[in-house]
């Protein structure tokens, strides 16, 4: 009986077999379209919120606003580490929903995230109720997760050998993100 059940679970079907890197087959699983409501869902609100910060568009204050905000936490000049800011977050969110260079996206999210909670939300605990990390954490720690598992068939990735995911992308994505905002926060 434990046999029958191993052999069982082991045995892959056509909609779960791995497929070799860079190539399409034509069914695709739950797991794939899962992955995809959550890029979309998740890279799309990530690139309005860079955008508020960029363009002033869905409610946001825009880049001159953006710019003294981020001067009041310390960053010279402002403007500038606003426009690095919302590119990341931007430019991030836009890789993750479209599965483009997720390694590379989880990267700037991350950074933009480290960044934010050291300066802005780390002193205020970890709930949001009370201004604290937790939607920070919870953004890099989506993004990181992506990466890891790998963003899917349904993805432009899937030509590319990082488009499996893996912990060398995973570590990829978590060194570069730590490294940027380590030396955002040193300037």
């Amino acid at each position: 009986m434990v046999t029958k059940l191993m052999t069982y679970h082991r045995r892959p079907s056509a909609t779960t077999a791995s497929a070799a890197p860079g190539t399409v087959t034509a069914t695709s699983s739950a797991s794939d379209w899962g992955l995809l409501l959550i890029r979309l869902t998740f890279g799309l609100l990530m690139a309005g919120h860079g955008a508020q910060k960029l363009f002033g568009i869905f409610g946001g204050t825009g880049l001159a606003k953006t710019g003294k905000g981020f001067a009041a936490l310390g960053y010279q000049p402002g403007k500038l580490f606003a426009v690095i800011g919302g590119l990341s977050e931007f430019l991030g969110g836009l890789g993750l929903a479209l599965g483009l260079l997720t390694p590379l996206a989880a990267a700037a999210l991350i950074g933009v995230m480290v960044n934010a909670m050291a300066t802005v939300t780390g002193a205020h605990g970890l709930w949001e109720t009370d201004g604290g990390v937790e939607y920070s954490v919870c953004i890099a720690v989506v993004a990181l997760g992506v990466t890891a598992t790998g963003p899917g068939r349904l993805t432009v990735d899937r030509f590319f050998r990082w488009g499996t995911g893996g912990w060398p992308q995973a570590a990829f994505a978590l060194g570069l993100g730590g490294i940027a905002a380590a030396i955002t926060l040193s300037l």
